[in-house]
C-alpha cells in the first residue's frame, strides 16, 4: 500500500517553484474541463490569461481586482504566519465598507472646507471598522480561547445581514426607486484616479506602499520576529519572553485594518455606494492568494495579479463561452488544491509498503 514517508531535507528549490507547478497543473486540468464542457480550450484559456492583459484598459481592471485583494492577502500572511487563523477576512471587508460608507455618506456643505481631503477619514474609517470587527475575533480568542476559525468565519454571515439591514432599511436611498442601496457618494468622497479614462485608483499605490511596509515589518523589524517565532514554534517564543497575547490582537488588528481598508477603497472606489452586492468573496480568495503567495509580501502581489485574472477570465468565459459563473471558483479551487499536492509531495515522498501478512 502507499504511504506518505517524511523526506529529511525538503527542497527549498521546489518550494518556491511549487505555486508555478500548481498553476501548470491548474491550467492542464482547466484546458481537460473545457473539452468536457464542449468548448475550445484554447478559446477558454485566452478568456483567462490574455484578455485581462491584452490592452491598458484590460491591466487597469485587472488592477482594480487584484488591489483588495493584495491588501486583504497582506493582512492574512502576517495572521497565519503568526499561527492565527483569521477566516473571516471577508466580514472584516464588509465592516470596513460600511464604516467608509457611512463617513462619505455625511459628506456635504459642512464638510466641504476638507475639499477631496474628505478621501482621508474615509479610508481610516474603513480601516477602523474592519479592525474593530477582527477585534471581536481577538478578544473571544484571547478572553475564552473560542476557535478563532469558527469565530471569524460565522461573524462574516453576522456582517451580510447588518450590510443587508442597513441597505434595505435605515441608509436606503429614498430615491432610489426601493432598490437596497445607499445614495450615491458626492464626487468628492471618490477615491482619486490615477489616469482619466482608466478605473485604477491611488488604492493601487497604496497597496505597493502597503507591501513594502509588511515587508519591513515581517523581515526587518523585532516585533515582526516576535510573531514569526510565536507562530514557527509557540514553546520557544514563550521561553523567549515573546508574549503570545499580543501577537494574537497584533496579527489580528493588522489584517482586520488591510480588509478594512480593501472595502473602503472598493466603495468609494469603483462602486460610489453601498449595496447588497458588496461582498464579493474578496475575503476567501485572498487566502489562497496568501498561500499562493508563499505568505511573502513580493509573492503576493504576484499571485493577486493571478487571482484577478482568474476573476475577471471567468466573467469574460460566462458572457462570451456561455459557461457558468461558477468556473471562477473552479479554477480558485483548483490552484489551491493542486498548490497543497504540490507541498504535501515536496515535504513527503510515496512509499510501497507491503501490507502485514503478505
Amino acid at each position: 500500500m502507499l504511504r506518505l514517508e517524511a523526506r529529511p531535507q525538503p527542497s527549498r528549490l521546489m518550494s518556491l517553484a511549487s505555486p508555478l507547478l500548481a498553476l501548470a497543473v491548474t491550467v492542464l486540468i482547466g484546458v481537460l474541463l473545457f473539452v468536457l464542457l464542449g468548448k475550445d480550450p484554447l478559446r477558454g484559456l485566452q478568456m483567462f490569461f490574455w484578455e485581462p492583459i491584452k490592452s491598458a484598459y484590460a491591466v487597469s481592471e485587472l488592477l482594480v481586482k487584484a488591489t483588495p485583494l493584495l491588501l486583504i492577502a497582506l493582512g492574512l500572511s502576517v495572521c497565519f504566519r503568526s499561527n492565527v487563523w483569521n477566516i473571516g477576512a471577508e466580514g472584516q471587508f464588509i465592516l470596513g465598507a460600511l464604516a467608509a460608507g457611512w463617513v462619505a455618506m455625511q459628506a456635504g456643505p459642512q464638510t466641504a472646507w476638507l475639499g477631496r481631503g474628505i478621501v482621508v477619514p474615509i479610508l481610516l474609517a474603513g480601516m477602523l471598522g474592519g479592525m474593530a470587527w477582527a477585534a471581536i475575533v481577538a478578544f473571544l480568542r484571547d478572553r475564552f480561547n473560542a476557535n478563532e476559525i469558527l469565530v471569524s468565519l460565522m461573524l462574516v454571515y453576522v456582517a451580510v445581514q447588518l450590510l443587508g439591514y442597513l441597505v434595505f432599511g435605515p441608509w436606503k436611498d429614498p430615491k432610489g426607486y426601493n432598490f437596497p442601496q445607499s445614495i450615491s457618494f458626492l464626487p468628492e468622497t471618490r477615491i482619486p484616479r490615477l489616469v482619466d479614462g482608466f478605473r485604477t485608483s491611488i488604492g493601487t499605490p497604496i497597496a505597493l506602499v502597503a507591501v513594502l511596509g509588511f515587508w519591513v515589518l515581517m523581515f526587518r523589524t523585532y516585533a515582526g520576529f516576535q510573531l514569526q517565532v510565536g507562530g514557527l514554534a509557540p514553546l520557544a517564543a514563550r521561553f523567549a519572553g515573546f508574549s503570545s497575547r499580543r501577537a494574537l490582537w497584533t496579527a489580528l488588528l493588522l489584517s482586520g485594518a488591510m480588509a478594512g481598508l480593501a472595502g473602503a477603497l472598493e466603495v468609494a472606489g469603483p462602486l460610489g455606494q453601498l449595496t447588497p452586492y458588496v461582498p464579493v468573496g474578496y475575503g476567501f480568495a485572498a487566502i489562497i492568494v496568501a498561500f499562493v503567495g508563499r505568505l511573502h509580501p513580493v509573492g503576493v502581489i504576484f499571485a493577486a495579479l493571478l487571482m484577478s485574472m482568474f476573476y475577471i477570465g471567468g466573467e469574460l468565459a460566462q458572457s462570451r463561452l456561455g459557461l457558468p459563473k461558477s468556473l471562477t471558483g473552479v479554477f480558485q479551487g483548483l490552484l489551491l488544491f493542486t498548490l497543497l499536492a504540490c507541498d504535501t509531495l515536496i515535504h513527503h515522498r510515496l512509499r510501497w509498503r507491503a501490507a502485514r501478512g503478505h
